[in-house]
């Protein structure tokens, strides 16, 4: 069933039927297409505009075919031109032409972006809370991991001794944002644009108020034109998501590295792990290079509609159509990307001793080394450069600071005591850091306690 043709003397043809379509890929709004004609029947018949018997049969009409749908007995004509036309062709089939008066006053336009609008706040939702579940394993792993010490990179070269609850707790934090970033664009979501019509509203005495209360948005789009041609609300999801996707392929480059022979850091999980068609060696990290791999699929959702906006002028045009593809494209990378990265770090297993062996190699105590002559009274830039001697010794020599005897470091300077290697044992180096965001077990503690009340009222508010 078409909702449109008395102006055309002639159909379309079958390509431009299959090209205009878009049934295929709004089909999965179905729940959202019924709830918000309810909303909208309700309307139509409390205001008088259909009678009340015509609102109630059609009602009770929607509600048969949602719990139809639900049930498999109803199967969504593929044939449809988008999910409307379906909802509305079952409807007059079932009641008869009373289905007929549904569209009273609204147009495909705002129903569209209704329906779209009541599927992502939903998804969002969601996805809240996958990363919530993400940030519970983070939370279990940094727990059980405050006393591990791994060197720390910059450049991916060694640079200071850290925890790995530190590391881990690191990617807690850009999660956090992550969240905030989705909270935010639900607070755009949450504008009700049905009552629009196709651009300018309508003649009709309808109630946008009762049905943004009742489908439960919090406020109604004020603007008519912008209501149906707006899709900010999308990109805005869409860029959230790439950023969680670059945060998810920063971690998944650092579980490949790490599970490497030359690092050994950790073991992944068979479960979470394959294995190669010719080498039976090999144990393969493609859950994380997969998650790597997708990143730029959800960057390239984003561009995609940012380049169908960018041109379009007001009000609706079809190319506005390409909204909806690379949006749930996004969302159903992203949601299966979430789900399977916290098992795969769930069930990871850290080779601790070697993460401690990393750390003890790389000087990654020279810092410490000059704090600790500054502490003696040596000003910082002085001591930078005593260090570096040092370092540059110990690298001809083929040893490690602590290996040099007090006589040798005081060849470098006459400040060094037998207290130094207390100073450089890399657990004080750790432990010393009790600046609020450092690496000590007490800085840690102050973060995991932060990051429990996060999860907590995060759930709370969903």
């Amino acid at each position: 069933m078409k909702l449109w043709g008395g102006r055309f003397k002639k159909g379309t043809s079958d390509l431009v039927n299959d090209f205009n379509s878009s049934i295929r890929v709004d089909s999965r709004m179905y729940k959202e297409d019924i709830e918000g004609s309810l909303a909208h029947v309700k309307m139509l018949g409390k205001q008088g505009i259909i009678p009340k018997a015509s609102s109630d049969k059609i009602e009770s009409g929607l509600n048969e075919i949602l719990t139809r749908m639900e049930n498999g007995v109803i199967e969504i004509d593929s044939s449809s031109e988008d999910i409307h036309s379906f909802v509305e062709g079952t409807l007059t089939y079932y009641i008869g032409p009373c289905g007929k008066k549904l569209h009273t006053g609204r147009s495909r336009n705002d129903q569209v972006t209704l329906d779209l609008r009541m599927y992502l706040k939903k998804a969002q939702k969601d996805i809240i809370s996958d990363i919530l579940s993400l940030q519970e394993v983070i939370f279990n792993k940094s727990k059980e991991n405050i006393s591990t010490i791994m060197p720390g990179y910059t450049h991916m070269q060694k640079a200071q001794p850290i925890t790995l609850a530190h590391h881990l707790l690191a990617y807690g934090e850009m999660l956090k944002r992550d969240i905030g970033r989705l909270q935010d664009c639900y607070k755009r979501t949450d504008e009700m644009p049905l009552g629009s019509g196709a651009l300018a509203t309508s003649t009709y005495p309808i109630d946008r108020i009762a049905v943004a209360k009742d489908l439960g948005f919090s406020k109604i789009t004020l603007n008519s034109l912008d209501s149906v041609s707006d899709r900010d609300y999308v990109i805005e999801t869409l860029s959230a998501l790439s950023m969680i996707m670059m945060h998810l392929s920063r971690f998944s480059e650092e579980i490949i590295l790490w599970c490497t022979n030359e690092f050994s850091f950790i073991e992944l999980d068979d479960a979470y792990s394959t294995g190669s068609s010719i080498m039976p060696q090999k144990k393969n990290p493609d859950v994380a290079e997969l998650i790597r791999g997708k990143t730029g699929r959800v960057y390239g959702d984003l561009m995609t509609l940012l380049t169908v906006m960018k041109g379009i002028p007001l009000a609706y045009n079809k190319d506005m159509q390409e909204d909806k593809e690379c949006l749930f494209d996004a969302l159903d990378t992203i949601t299966l990307s979430l789900k399977t990265f916290t098992g795969m770090l769930k069930t990871m297993k850290v080779n601790k001793d070697t993460m401690r062996k990393g750390a003890a190699g790389g000087f990654t105590n020279a810092t410490d080394l000059a704090d600790y002559l500054v502490k003696k009274g040596e000003a910082f830039r002085t001591a930078h450069g005593i260090v570096g001697e040092i370092v540059l010794h110990c690298i001809k020599e083929n040893k490690a600071i602590e290996d040099l005897s007090i006589e040798k470091l005081k060849e470098f300077s006459p400040i060094f005591e037998e207290d130094v290697y207390k100073a450089i044992d890399l657990f004080t180096c750790v432990e010393e850091r009790k600046v609020i965001g450092g690496p000590s077990s007490q800085s840690v503690n102050i973060q995991l306690d932060a990051l429990k009340k996060f999860i907590e009222e995060t759930k709370g508010g969903l």
